[in-house]
């Protein structure tokens, strides 16, 4: 009897525990808890619109849909000025392009499913180059899920790999704490996209909610129970909807170096004889000042080699940056310090660095800071922590330090040495080909820009040569991919830029691989009025790859482009478009003046240079 008993009890409360859940998870709930407006022509969309104008935001990139309407009316009516793209991917490279200038929040929105898809390797590129942003995504009504709905699909778990963040909103009063929370993560730590998926039913006024999802009155217990469940989740969703609440920022969390690793750290710098500083992105992130990292470097008077977004920290002709022959001063360095930098491909995995040397590592990330430490390095002093913080603290320890003179004396003798070579290979105005020489072009437009130039890479072997023969002008000036290496940045990058730096020439670099996909968004250059200068090094090939696959299988197969007239494209747009060939080897400056005379008056221009090969970058890898 007694089993019985405790046997029905535990059904009893297994029944009730079961009832309890699906009244929760159906809001019944919110029905004794939160009161509703049913008369509110207010939505969610101008909460996203308050939590983005309160957290400094000033540009939301879209491509437009009905699931995300709301949000850009909402920000429009606010001030913020919306700007709309030819394709979604671009709205995520120009958000990343705006974190990175600015060192703020930026902010992209697109429509469900492959609204979403469509930005994906966008996303993937801001997750390694580390840049703050906030993914806005439309999705289908919450309780139409996994019921058909148009373009209904587990956006979560797509971005899920990508983001430090992932949240749908499933009430409208968790608009604005979401928001925050994501804002938050995306600055904390290593800097990184964010992701909120925001489903119709939370942006549009109830009103339109109530008549596009409710339920009419009809006999039948069934159908009165479909309108209780219906009416209850209608109840949760606006339940408290607009309630006021605090849209302010919170703070990052960012890591900091201890004084015991800031003493350690100016200890091995000062027992250096032949030290050196690779710096990486990182260094250029908040909460430091840029200007005042270079102060901190000057101060030290350290060799520099500067990568990612650290190119251009150190202005064009700093005593201390080196630009050539990395590989040679690594080897024979007794000291190296990563500062934001990582042992990936791009320092061979760790390879690159001597045995012999001590090594100090600097980085956000703990993964990143021992990347590949288990195989072909050891880091002697390895911290997690803020590089600009960390930098500015060890430059006060080592007031008065000077590093040996000889060595950098060394260094830039083969930096010089590299240089003049470079100039030699770049003086003669046509390749074998009979085609315009590369390094020619380039080196006409590094003489043409102004020091208020930002420049945008996007390409292999064209822009691969002019790493080294352009000079950004300054710190935050030079936007290349990263560390993934996505092809189609350019446009977006340049959009994101110049809407940062309206008084500066925004100059894309691109190779004619890399124009084919975003060439389009010319015009949205145009229909905003954001006259940028586009610079293709069109050789009719992807060249970076052709380089090793002719050599290794005989075959160009796949490589092979066309000598096409990207510059006849631009007068759909009404843009302007300037064809250099084989006749304007003599008059490139006056070309490039021209060019940039008719962005500064207004027009976005695009000067197709038809270039020939060199063996410029003769051995150069692409995997």
């Amino acid at each position: 009897c007694c089993w019985s008993l405790a046997a029905g009890a535990a059904i009893l409360l297994a029944l009730v525990a079961a009832l309890l859940h699906v009244a929760r998870k159906r809001g019944f709930f919110s029905l004794l808890v939160y009161s509703v407006d049913k008369d509110s022509t207010r939505c969610g969309g101008d909460l996203v619109a308050e939590v983005l104008k309160s957290h400094g935001v000033k540009f939301v990139f879209t491509l437009c849909g009905g699931h995300v309407s709301p949000i850009l009316v909402a920000c429009e009516r606010l001030g913020l000025r919306v700007v709309d793209t030819r394709h979604e991917v671009t709205t995520v490279f120009a958000a990343d392009a705006v974190a990175r200038i600015s060192g703020g929040l930026a902010a992209a929105c697109v429509t469900a499913g492959p609204g979403l898809t469509n930005t994906v390797t966008a996303v993937k590129n801001a997750q390694m180059a580390e840049s703050p942003l906030l993914l806005l995504g439309g999705a289908a009504a919450g309780i139409l899920k996994g019921r058909g709905a148009l373009q209904d699909i587990d956006q979560l778990a797509l971005l899920k790999p990508l983001c430090k963040f992932n949240a749908t909103v499933t009430a409208v009063r968790d608009i604005v704490p979401t928001l925050r929370r994501a804002i938050q993560a995306a600055h904390s730590g290593t800097p990184g996209p964010v992701f909120v998926e925001l489903p119709i039913d939370t942006l549009y006024p109830i009103g339109l909610v109530a008549r596009e999802i409710g339920v009419k009155e009809a006999p039948g217990l069934s159908a009165r129970i479909v309108k209780f469940i219906v009416d209850a989740y209608i109840h949760n969703l606006f339940g408290d909807a607009f309630r006021k609440r605090d849209v302010s920022p919170l703070p990052p969390v960012v890591p900091m170096p201890s004084n015991a690793q800031v003493d350690r750290l100016a200890d091995m710098i000062r027992q250096a004889k032949r030290p050196v500083v690779v710096l990486g992105s990182q260094a250029v992130l908040p909460p430091v000042p840029a200007d005042r990292t270079r102060a901190s470097l000057e101060a030290m008077g350290l060799p520099c080699f500067l990568g990612g977004m650290s190119r251009g920290l150190l202005g064009q002709d700093s005593e201390i940056q080196l630009r050539h022959c990395r590989r040679d001063a690594l080897r024979e360095a007794d000291f190296v310090l990563l500062a934001g930098t990582v042992c990936d491909f791009r320092l061979n995995y760790g390879r690159s660095l001597s045995r012999r040397s001590r090594i100090a590592a600097v980085n956000r990330s703990e993964a990143q800071l021992r990347r590949n430490s288990d195989l072909f390095w050891t880091p002697a002093l390895a911290v997690v922590a803020d590089v600009g913080t960390t930098l500015e603290r060890v430059a006060q320890r080592l007031a008065g330090h000077r590093p040996p003179e000889d060595w950098l004396a060394s260094l830039r003798t083969l930096d010089s040495d590299k240089s003049r070579s470079n100039s030699a290979k770049a003086a003669e105005p046509l390749a074998a080909s009979g085609k315009l020489n590369p390094l020619h072009v380039l080196t006409k437009l590094e003489a043409a820009m102004s020091d208020r130039t930002v420049l945008v890479a996007d390409g292999g072997d064209f822009v691969g040569s002019a790493a080294y023969l352009l000079r950004p002008r300054g710190p935050l000036r030079w936007l290349d991919p990263g560390a993934f290496g996505t092809l189609g940045v350019g446009a977006g990058f340049a959009l994101g830029a110049k809407l940062c730096l309206p008084d500066h020439d925004i100059v894309v670099v691109w190779g004619d691989g890399s124009l084919g996909y975003s060439l389009v968004e010319f015009d949205t250059f145009k229909r905003h009025e954001l006259p940028v200068l586009g610079i293709v090094g069109n050789d009719a090939c992807w060249t970076q790859i052709a380089r090793e696959q002719i050599p290794l299988f005989g075959s160009s197969v796949g490589c092979e482009l066309s000598y096409s007239r990207y510059d006849q494209a631009m007068s759909a747009f009404d843009c302007r478009g300037i064809l250099v060939d084989k006749p304007d080897a003599g008059r490139l400056s006056e070309v490039f003046a021209e060019a940039l005379q008719a962005t500064r008056g207004g027009t976005p221009c695009l000067v197709n240079c038809l270039i020939g090969k060199t063996d410029f970058r003769e051995g150069s890898v692409s995997v």
